[in-house]
């Protein structure tokens, strides 16, 4: 499984760090999406397609297959 982030989609709310703090973080100074993770353990699969599936940017992308 492999995430990738679109900062320039990303609007700062926050919600995939609230799901998966340990995948994704945000910048101090806007509040922007960082990806500390792209390939997380397959245990998160079912948080990563949550995590994208509420981000209201539509920011973060997940390949199930990768």
């Amino acid at each position: 499984m492999k995430i990738t982030v679109d900062e320039e989609k990303c609007c700062g709310a926050g919600t995939c760090v609230m799901l998966a703090p340990q995948v994704f973080d945000q910048r101090d100074d806007d509040g922007i999406v960082v990806l500390l993770e792209p390939r997380p353990a397959e245990a998160l699969r079912d948080t990563m397609l949550e995590a994208a599936n509420v981000c209201p940017g539509a920011a973060i992308s997940v390949d199930a297959n990768a």
